[in-house]
């Protein structure tokens, strides 16, 4: 027999199982948006972006680790062990354009969600600068490592000395250039010094890696932004992540990487930080006209964005939809 005590008891049971089905169901719906693509500059995680064309075949191989529920610091480094890889690259690896002394000198930087990092500058033979940046955050207490010092700390911890020898085609194009021995940064394409790399993971984890063999041509020594942490690259896992292509002193003189995650901080878009940090570096610099700068960042979000100094900046995105190259828009119309 249904008494009133009994009906309010079924009555108050029912109505705490319907908030439960509703407050399922309004979690599986924000799940499902998460998934699936959004406009406006908004991704599923997992996501991964990263600068020039070559960053297509990197989110290749980042993708297939995030894909897998993997880890985005792993994505971050074996994405651009891609570029590394590849000898037809003159930006990055030992396929780059040398120094003016003929020499290859490699630059690397990574940093992860709990805010570890690693880097290592004016590396010589070693394939992978990327994996010892990582070992240098992983294995010691410090952040950069150089030089001779570099090199060795990656020959004690399992890497090979590789031949110096240019490439076939850098070797032609380091020959043109001692004909007028011409020491000007270049802003074209193909002199872009850097493949940067940002990506959150399926746990909203975000992480990042840059690698470049740095400016052709440069004096023996020069280091770039890409190694230094804040300006070619930086992660905040409570706010997102950013990284830095171009010709490096003007983004060092802006910290520039860091500039960006501060101004998402304080609640600017991805793609309005990056146009920022590029107006912050027009007022810093007055020769902006004649070098190339663009960034690129993931907010916690996980929405996109991208701004240049000049025509002609490009960047690969990759995420459950596909990989795409995007033109970035720019500051000098």
């Amino acid at each position: 027999m249904t008494t009133r005590r009994n009906f309010l008891k079924f009555t108050a049971l029912a109505g705490s199982l319907f908030a439960f089905s509703k407050s399922k169901a309004a979690s599986l719906v924000e799940e499902s948006s998460i998934a699936a693509s959004l406009p406006d500059g908004k991704v599923a995680k997992p996501i991964v972006i990263s600068t020039w064309k070559h960053g297509l075949a990197a989110n290749d191989g980042a993708w297939k680790i995030l894909s897998a529920n993997g880890a985005a610091l792993d994505a971050v480094e074996k994405g651009v062990m891609v570029t590394e890889d590849d000898l037809t690259n003159l930006s990055v690896g030992l396929g780059g354009l040398p120094d003016r002394d003929g020499n290859v000198t490699l630059d690397a930087s990574i940093m992860d969600e709990k805010g570890r990092c690693g880097g290592v500058a004016f590396l010589e033979r070693i394939k992978h600068p990327i994996s010892v940046a990582r070992m240098v955050m992983e294995k010691t207490p410090h952040v950069l490592i150089v030089g001779s010092g570099a090199q060795k700390f990656a020959l004690e911890n399992g890497f090979n000395l590789e031949p110096k020898k240019l490439t076939a085609e850098a070797e032609k194009a380091y020959k043109d250039w001692l004909k007028k021995s011409d020491y000007k940064p270049m802003m074209n394409i193909e002199n872009h010094d850097t493949i940067g790399m940002v990506a959150m993971d399926m746990s909203g984890n975000l992480s990042g890696s840059c690698t470049t063999s740095g400016l052709a041509y440069k004096i023996n020594g020069r280091v770039g932004d890409s190694p230094i942490i804040g300006a070619g690259m930086y992660v905040d896992n409570e706010v997102g992540a950013a990284c830095a292509t171009g010709v490096g002193e003007t983004v060092l003189r802006i910290c520039g990487s860091y500039l960006v995650v501060e101004l998402m901080r304080q609640g600017f878009s991805p793609k309005e930080a990056c146009k920022k940090a590029i107006e912050r570096l027009v007022a810093k610099n007055p020769n902006y006209k004649e070098v190339q700068v663009g960034f690129l960042a993931i907010n916690k979000k996980g929405e996109h964005g991208a701004f240049a100094l000049q025509k002609g900046f490009n960047y690969a995105l990759a995420d459950s939809t596909g990989n795409t190259l995007y033109d970035s828009e720019y500051y000098c119309k």
